[in-house]
């Protein structure tokens, strides 16, 4: 057996998921004696995307598709799709952590925002389960905070007369909380709230931001709490050597001449792809705000809702 220093990572389904994971797992083996293997759920067979992207990863670094699931014909929501995709995965995540403990010294499953499920999975196999958290640090505080504010509010977040206050962030009117969080009886909704109130299972908690971006809620995250783990900020996790933006030397220049904090960066990831009647309808809504933008336009698509996990 190679006694290397093994990682496993389990990314949630959908690029925006994977994109960084690989990122953080190359940074890994960069700087540390470690090589790593990625576990990648999904209900569907690979996309172009997927492959292509993986076509990238070192010699250190491998990766393994686990077997499609099939999700429930239930009407779910993007969020709580990919939170079932990784609990129905467990089976093959179990088995394959069962082969890489006998061929590698594996001491590390990290799993992402929605692979909560897996913690214990990785317990099982005695060794140390991480989160890594891609998004925002302000992100991840909404996270470990909304099961507070869960039991101690009543009624829709969308109709509290004042703003929600998270630690070390601008505070939030509950109407502008994503889809998920609005209706509080869903299981949708319960679902995640209940994945938070995991997060703590973690021994650590590695986030995709910096202190130069989010002092304030990277400050945050480290004021010591009971049942929270420690917070190591790594980013930013990006995925360099693509572009440099000049192929958009009018963008860059635009934004040179604009006032500093003044832009609004408006994409919606992966798997943002819009219908043509949002698009028409989100243009409109940037115009009438009279502020400034930059706006990462897709292809617009009436079946957008598939869009998520099946991006090229």
């Amino acid at each position: 057996m190679d006694q290397t220093p093994h990682v496993a990572l389990l990314p949630s389904p959908g690029m925006g998921h994977l994109i960084p994971s690989i990122e953080f797992a190359k940074q890994l083996v960069h700087h540390h004696p470690f090589s790593a293997t990625i576990l990648i759920p999904s209900a569907a067979p690979p996309t172009t995307a997927q492959k292509t992207v993986l076509q990238t990863l070192p010699k250190t670094i491998h990766h393994i598709f686990l077997p499609p699931v099939q999700l429930p014909n239930d009407p779910l929501g993007a969020a709580f799709q990919i939170l079932l995709t990784v609990t129905l995965s467990l089976p093959s995540i179990k088995h394959t952590l069962a082969s890489l403990s006998t061929t590698t010294r594996l001491v590390s499953l990290i799993v992402d925002q929605f692979g909560i499920d897996a913690i214990d999975v990785a317990k099982e196999f005695g060794v140390s389960p991480y989160l890594f958290f891609p998004s925002s640090a302000m992100s991840l505080l909404f996270c470990l905070h909304l099961p507070k504010i869960d039991e101690t509010v009543t009624g829709e977040y969308r109709d509290l007369p004042e703003p929600i206050q998270f630690p070390g962030c601008v505070p939030v009117h509950g109407r502008d909380l994503s889809e998920p969080f609005q209706d509080r009886s869903n299981k949708a909704y319960k679902g995640l709230i209940d994945s938070f109130k995991r997060y703590g299972r973690a021994e650590g908690i590695i986030v995709n931001s910096f202190v130069d971006m989010e002092e304030g809620a990277i400050k945050a995250l480290f004021v010591d709490e009971l049942g929270k783990p420690p917070v190591y900020p790594v980013g930013p996790l990006i995925r360099t050597g693509l572009s440099d933006g000049s192929e958009w030397p009018e963008c860059l220049q635009w934004l040179d001449d604009q006032p500093s904090g003044s832009v609004v960066f408006v994409s919606f990831g992966s798997g943002g792809t819009l219908s043509h009647d949002q698009l028409t309808e989100l243009a409109l809504g940037l115009e009438l705000s009279g502020q400034r933008f930059l706006w990462v336009v897709r292809n617009p698509s009436d079946n957008a809702s598939a869009a998520f996990f099946n991006c090229t």
